[in-house]
């Protein structure tokens, strides 16, 4: 493929303005912002799950963040960035690598639906279609059968029980992650683009997160698999029971950094390329955030004062920045690192006293009606084991997935007319009701639902999306006080700090309106790359972040 770059762009000009450069230059006349322009030779994008922009104006207003505080002083903070919508984990991390919200990058939810495509089992793609496409903890081989997660890789290879196939050109082919993916990823665009790019991340599942790799099934050289929920040996329990455990899981991606850093791999045993885009996920404040109120979890009040946990998560958190940081300065290497710290969701409700738990009312009503069935035997919810991927599941049954939002696939999409009748005649939190009788609140479908997720008769768009009020979680469960995946204020509005080397607009605050999308065409736009080289940017017409926007920033 041929490379894009600007400089290629303009390489039959050189001859004629190497002269008038160097009198420019003498002159101090090339702007400064070409320069620092020019010094990117790494990008390192991490995600603390859960940030949202007022936890970082508050830890840095109260000194209780000062390595974020320093990249803050030396870059530029968005104050007003938010997620494309949705704010489930897989959403919200395509938008930052591929440019694109669902409706180009086709990834809605770890746990979704696809009209199109067959079981895990139809090998052939003769049986019915349909099917709740499961990628999560137990993509990996060691959740085959329902089996226990024993191992931090996941078992060390796929679960054949969670690739559903597709029809590809008249062939029946296996649909990996890397495959369900619609639309290219950052990784892919440097490694084709950039001579000699190495790419890196790790995440908190092992399999389930090689949708990062892109269509080509390549994009990503080091691919660390580490699972959050798989058994630690030491203490028998998995890595999410309590923040400060998570801390644990979180430590094993601080030193892949630190690998990748001194050029190394991820695992620190071998010898690799110092990655030219690369970072991590942290799932230690999600943890936090989501633990109950009453065990020092989450928020003391409307204005995000930090309980017990998160105060001491946020602490973790910018302490392991901060050895990041060290190691970029020990090996010199912060001096051509950009840094972007931001968030793939956050959390919601920060205030506890909007919170609402009544039960899944949403899938309720549906049973109820007749419009999934009646004895929860849709998607997946049926299998042999009790485990959504043993392979077992149901299809051509629809699927309705709900947490602090409720996605709805009809298994027949004729009755939607019907749904939205019943859904708009059941809003309020009085039983049957689904708690969406607010302001905040709305049902998303027809046109409107089209213009933002894409044709739900292409068969991966849910053809309902019920926005709750904010503070309603579909759940009755007592181990957890705050969810995302909706479009929640605490769920959306995002943190999100820039870095960028030699900046002469340093410690500038930017309050302009923002999408996490447009982060992808701004770490091409640092490597000095074409941003409609992705795809999503390309269908979606992403611009990168104010200030990066520009042919020279």
């Amino acid at each position: 493929m041929k490379t894009i770059r600007r400089w290629k762009r303009t390489q039959n000009a050189i001859g004629v303005s190497v002269a008038l450069l160097a009198g420019l230059y003498s002159l101090g006349a090339v702007a400064d912002d070409d320069h620092e322009h020019e010094s990117v030779k790494h990008v390192l994008l991490i995600s603390f799950d859960g940030l949202h922009e007022q936890d970082v104006a508050r830890c840095i207003g109260s000194n209780a963040c000062p390595n974020l505080a320093l990249l803050a002083k030396s870059g530029t903070t968005y104050t007003n960035a938010h997620t494309p919508h949705l704010s489930d984990s897989f959403p919200g991390l395509a938008a930052l690598v591929t440019g694109g919200s669902p409706k180009s990058a086709g990834l809605f939810y770890d746990v979704s639906y696809d009209r199109t495509l067959y079981a895990p089992s139809d090998s052939s793609c003769t049986g019915k279609q349909g099917w709740n496409v499961v990628f999560d903890e137990t993509t990996g081989i060691d959740g085959e059968n329902g089996g226990a997660l024993t191992n931090l890789n996941g078992g060390g290879a796929f679960n054949p029980q969670a690739i559903p196939h597709a029809l590809v050109n008249g062939v029946c082919t296996p649909v990996y992650p890397h495959n369900y993916v619609k639309t290219n990823t950052i990784f892919e665009v440097v490694k084709r683009n950039v001579k000699g790019a190495r790419t890196a991340w790790a995440d908190k599942h092992a399999w389930g997160y090689d949708w990062l790799n892109g269509p080509s099934g390549t994009g990503v050289d080091d691919l660390s698999r580490t699972e959050i929920n798989s058994i630690d040996p030491v203490t028998k329990t998995n890595y999410i029971d309590v923040y400060t455990h998570t801390e644990k899981f979180d430590d094993l991606h601080v030193q892949s950094l630190i690998n990748e850093i001194d050029g190394k791999d991820s695992t620190g045993k071998s010898s690799a390329d110092i990655p030219t885009v690369f970072g991590t996920n942290f799932q230690t404040l999600s943890v936090a955030q989501k633990a109950t109120v009453a065990n020092g979890g989450g928020y003391l009040d409307a204005s995000f004062t930090p309980g017990p946990q998160v105060t001491g998560a946020i602490a973790y958190l910018d302490n392991a920045l901060g050895r990041i940081v060290s190691e970029l300065k020990q090996r010199n290497l912060y001096s051509s690192t950009a840094i972007i710290v931001t968030a793939k969701h956050g959390q919601s409700p920060t205030d506890h006293s909007k919170l609402v738990k009544n039960g899944d009312t949403l899938s309720k009503l549906l049973e109820a009606n007749n419009y999934l069935d009646p004895n929860g035997n849709f998607g997946q919810n049926n299998t042999k084991s009790g485990n959504l991927n043993d392979g077992t599941g149901l299809v051509d049954t629809g699927f309705v997935q709900t947490d602090d939002v409720g996605l709805i696939w009809l298994r027949d999409q004729s009755q939607l007319p019907a749904v939205v009748k019943t859904l708009k005649d059941n809003l309020s939190c009085n039983a049957p009701g689904i708690c969406a009788d607010g302001p905040q609140a709305y049902i998303l479908y027809g046109a409107q639902l089209n213009g933002w997720f894409g044709d739900p008769a292409r068969g991966r768009t849910p053809d309902i999306v019920v926005q709750p009020n904010p503070g309603v979680i579909y759940t009755s469960s007592t181990a957890k006080d705050e969810e995302h995946g909706g479009n929640a204020p605490d769920d959306s509005h995002l943190g999100l700090v820039v870095y960028v080397p030699h900046a002469h607009h340093a410690g500038r605050t930017n309050d302009e309106r923002v999408t996490t999308t447009q982060v992808a065409p701004t770490i091409l736009r640092l490597l000095d790359l074409e941003p409609e080289l992705l795809h999503s940017v390309a269908i979606e017409g992403t611009r990168a972040l104010p200030g990066f926007d520009r042919e020279h920033f």
